[in-house]
């Protein structure tokens, strides 16, 4: 499950949403908050859940603008640092922005050189083209989707597949053995059809092919990262929070052929650690009630 998940709760909430659903393991996404940028704090929450660090998410985000400073090359080799720290195998990173002219020209280098000094894979995920006011823009350089890019590792995401108007099967096969990390969501329509904002609905909910794709990667070898990446902001307290994590997760373990369902065990105590975040009302307290 990626920390994203539940933002704009914090880490610490993440992790123990991902135990209480039954998770194999979670993928920190690097924010504002510090304790996503300390090792030692991440390694303590992981062996409290009992909960492995499998990747990080750069912060490419513009809400991370400053995160690192405003070099994207720096920090990117920050959070490959952090990801051998703490033991994850990959980092996922955005390809750069137009206007982030030397950070573009020397991305692919970048990348490889990182990936040497690290040990850490690192995937560039496919993004999707900008529409202002109904026209397209080059957001991206050398473009928004590394299909064509010379890296060794992709991650796959749904939801931004669906706003490219792009399949995610074909998409997949075209990838071929790069594809190392898949991003589970879904989405609905394209930007060509009046939808202009990232989605992340949970898996089967959108229009895409997701459970086909899951079960193409699995006949054909994928020994990557599923890792869960659905928007939960609308949620109004954590129970309904974690129905939809159950949800993507069985969704997931249905379609890579796991039989175990990975929830059962954890029933009786989970309630337990939701009731610590619950007000009396049944609302998280202090979190921010508005819809995502």
């Amino acid at each position: 499950m990626s920390s994203s998940c539940v933002y704009p709760l914090g880490l610490e909430r993440a992790f123990a949403l991902a135990e209480d659903a039954g998770y194999d393991g979670i993928e920190v996404m690097v924010t504002n908050e510090d304790i996503t940028r300390d090792a030692e704090a991440i390694r303590a929450l992981s062996e409290r859940h009992r909960m492995p660090v499998l990747s990080v998410h750069a912060p490419v985000l513009l809400l991370t603008h400053f995160v690192w400073g405003r070099d994207p090359a720096v920090k990117l080799r920050r959070s490959a640092e952090l990801a051998a720290a703490i033991g994850a195998e990959t980092v996922v990173v955005h390809p750069p922005f137009r206007w982030q002219r030397g950070y573009a020209q020397n991305f692919l280098t970048i990348v490889r050189e990182t990936e040497q000094d690290s040990g850490v894979d690192i995937a560039v995920e496919n993004m999707f083209p900008w529409a202002v006011r109904g026209r397209t823009m080059a957001a991206y350089s050398p473009g928004w989707s590394p299909e064509d890019m010379d890296c060794d590792h992709v991650t796959l995401d749904f939801s931004h597949a669906s706003l490219s108007g792009l399949n995610s099967l074909e998409l997949a096969r075209r990838l071929g053995p790069r594809l190392q990390h898949i991003h589970l969501c879904d989405g609905s329509r394209s930007q060509d059809e009046n939808r202009v904002f990232d989605e992340h609905l949970v898996p089967g909910h959108g229009a895409q092919p997701v459970a086909e794709t899951l079960r193409f990667a699995v006949e054909n070898g994928f020994a990557g990262h599923v890792v869960a990446e659905i928007n939960t902001r609308g949620a109004k307290d954590d129970v309904e929070r974690l129905m939809l994590l159950e949800e993507t997760l069985q969704f997931a373990r249905t379609h890579l052929g796991q039989n175990r369902t990975g929830t059962d065990h954890l029933r009786g105590h989970r309630h337990r650690s939701i009731r610590a975040h619950l007000t009396p009302d049944g609302h998280n307290d202090g979190e921010d009630q508005r819809d995502g």
